[in-house]
């Protein structure tokens, strides 16, 4: 039997200014990234574990990719909602859903980062 998993491995968020995408989401986040770059692309990576639950990914700069606050939402894990989304304003992004309880679930909220995509938010 093939062993189970969760179903993401991988993201990645569009970005048209990497050193001002590397800024906002260091602070917010209070993370570091690290560079990588293709012929076709250049990428700001989030730190990863192997093994671990979850998933990682990168923020990208290349021809195909196009920030928007349409299609897919990433949520990332944070302990503070209202800190970061205080962060999140700090580094001139925008509130668009503040902290909402989904009940037994926890708590999510969305905001626009530095670069126009909607981004998200989830603690329990």
């Amino acid at each position: 039997m093939a062993k189970r998993m969760n179903p993401v491995q991988w993201f990645e968020i569009p970005v048209n200014d990497l050193s001002r995408a590397r800024e906002f989401y260091e602070y917010i986040l209070e993370t570091q990234l690290s560079s990588d770059e293709t012929s076709q692309m250049k990428m700001l990576m989030f730190s990863g574990v192997d093994g671990a639950e979850g998933s990682s990914g990168a923020l990208v700069k290349g021809e195909q990719y196009i920030p928007s606050h349409d299609g897919s939402v990433i949520y990332f894990t944070v302990h503070d909602i209202e800190r970061v989304l205080d962060k999140v304003q700090q580094k001139g992004g925008k509130v668009l859903v503040p902290k909402t309880s989904i009940g037994k679930w926890g708590n999510i909220a969305h905001f626009e980062d530095s670069e126009g995509n909607r981004v998200a938010l989830w603690s329990d």
